[in-house]
């Protein structure tokens, strides 16, 4: 196949006729190849016709916009999206998806292909990493998040006739009439395996607004990762074709029933989830050369409400105090601390005891983060108590997580260190900073994250290295759960390696400034 000047591909076929009977600006020349017109509707024939290698004119017709440019793993997912009006993308967690989406997106609206796009993502990634996105990549493009407390605030998003509308996965029920009534002609599903299983009110719903000529774009960097019968779900939306009409049938295909209760996986169950999972393209870190060796990423997660209100409670205290007395940097480290532990769900009281917040926001963001790693995963957590809760959790839920503290003895932590880096389990290790974040190896995971921040730059460079060091051969994601006031600064303070120590009296003046 060649390129004509940037108009026109020059096919060799053994049948010409079935080509220009299907296109009509399309011409059989004297040599007998045809010369097709390079047209996105043209090319999305051609794939559909079987004809390998077919490019897409985003590859010479688009200027990529943006404050970046694409990496080359990049434009060839935005290539393939853009062939396909329903399609999967399982690039790995870090590979810059949401990039490769909108890019792919923009040139189909500058088209006029489609009008509208609803992205669908938890909650935690609405704003830091889909609305940041959209600015970054494509800032000519308006945005609105279908998300508030008020009903009609969310209705009033979508109606406001904004190119991209950002909605989390539960809240679509409530705009499900305006949606329908929009005109969204692309549908993104972000950590798509939320919608594995089809007999969730979450599937039906997202179903029940899919049309006949809806594009659909489903993106998990993890596909069928617990169980083959996963893919039941999501190839049922994308390709229902390649799989039987009840997941019963799907059952059978992919498991041995071994006793009334235990199925176990077929032999030939990768094949048959890799072929109903199509089309779909993955590049994994390893596969993109071009990206940095660390990613920092960030999940921007509401504090719960019982958090909310005890928080400016807190804060308030903390302002009452500090009227008519000098601060001492001990004093206010005492108190920032209080914000944080209460953003982490856990709040030791004067007296030593605990207080339990409801955390559940910031939990199901780091299963989520867990769910997408391709890898094993480190959990740093500050704090003793909420290290618990979130490993008692984590296990609950068939995570497979040890703690690493100060309270476990060497021995022991040796023992854990060496099988996380030698077998299958644990898969998540949730850590107390100081424990190990010098000295020890950690290569089996290319994920850390950081459930709340610490003061100490050293600290956390030196937490994050346990993945970074000679034996990873894997690209690491850092990413920074945040939903206080007092974490977003201390975040970006972190990344600019400002020692928060000598700030401290600075940043607690800052949070008494803050307006709730």
């Amino acid at each position: 196949m060649e390129i004509i000047d940037n108009k026109a591909l020059l096919l060799k076929v053994r049948d010409p006729g079935r080509i220009t009977t299907v296109i009509p600006k399309s011409k059989i020349l004297d040599t007998g190849e045809v010369l097709v017109k390079w047209g996105l509707e043209e090319a999305q024939v051609l794939k559909n016709l079987k004809i390998k290698n077919v490019p897409s004119p985003i590859t010479a017709h688009y200027n990529w916009p943006g404050l970046y440019k694409p990496f080359d793993h990049q434009r060839t997912t935005a290539e393939f999206l853009t062939l396909h009006r329903r399609a999967f993308c399982f690039n790995e967690q870090g590979t810059g998806k949401t990039g490769s989406v909108i890019w792919a997106a923009d040139y189909l609206l500058k088209l006029g292909i489609i009008k509208r796009v609803l992205v669908l993502c938890p909650l935690s990634i609405m704003q830091s990493a889909w609305q940041n996105d959209l600015f970054r990549f494509a800032m000519h493009r308006t945005c609105t998040i279908a998300h508030s407390y008020s009903r009609e605030k969310r209705i009033d998003a979508v109606n406001a006739d904004s190119e991209f509308v950002i909605c989390n996965f539960d809240g679509l029920g409530i705009i499900k009439d305006a949606v329908i009534a929009g005109d969204f002609d692309l549908i993104v599903v972000d950590e798509a395996n939320a919608y594995k299983t089809v007999s969730t009110a979450r599937w039906k719903l997202l179903h029940s607004v899919i049309k006949p000529t809806t594009w659909l774009w489903m993106l998990t960097g993890t596909p069928a990762s617990q169980s083959p019968t996963d893919a039941y779900g999501l190839a049922k939306l994308v390709n229902p074709q390649s799989v039987p009409r009840f997941y019963g049938s799907f059952r059978d295909q992919v498991m041995q029933k071994i006793t009334q209760f235990k199925w176990v996986p077929k032999k030939s169950s990768e094949q048959t989830v890799f072929d109903v999972l199509q089309p779909a393209i993955r590049f994994t870190k390893e596969d993109c050369l071009d990206l940095p060796e660390m990613t920092y990423t960030t999940r921007d997660i509401p504090l719960t409400a019982q958090q909310t209100k005890y928080y400016e409670i807190i804060r308030k205290n903390m302002l009452a105090h500090a009227a008519g007395e000098e601060i001492t940097t001990v004093n206010a480290a005492a108190n920032l601390n209080k914000l944080l532990q209460l953003s982490c769900g856990a709040v030791y009281s004067d007296s030593g005891e605990v207080v339990e917040f409801d955390a559940s926001n910031r939990i199901n963001a780091l299963k989520e983060v867990i769910d997408e790693a391709s890898h094993k995963v480190l959990v740093f957590v500050p704090y003793t108590h909420a290290i618990h809760i979130i490993t008692e959790e984590l296990n609950k839920c068939g995570y497979d997580a040890e703690i690493i503290n100060g309270a476990v003895s060497v021995s022991n932590r040796t023992d854990i260190f060496n099988r996380f880096q030698t077998s299958d389990k644990p898969k998540v290790l949730v850590i107390q900073p100081q424990a190990a974040s010098h000295g020890v190896t950690l290569t089996a995971a290319n994920v850390v994250v950081w459930f709340s921040p610490i003061t100490s730059v050293e600290t956390y460079l030196q937490a994050n290295a346990r993945v970074h060091r000679a034996g990873q051969h894997n690209p690491c994601t850092v990413v920074h759960l945040e939903g206080s006031p007092v974490e977003k600064r201390m975040y970006k303070m972190l990344q600019g390696k400002v020692d928060i120590h000598t700030k401290m009296i600075d940043l607690y003046k800052n949070i008494l400034n803050e307006t709730p």
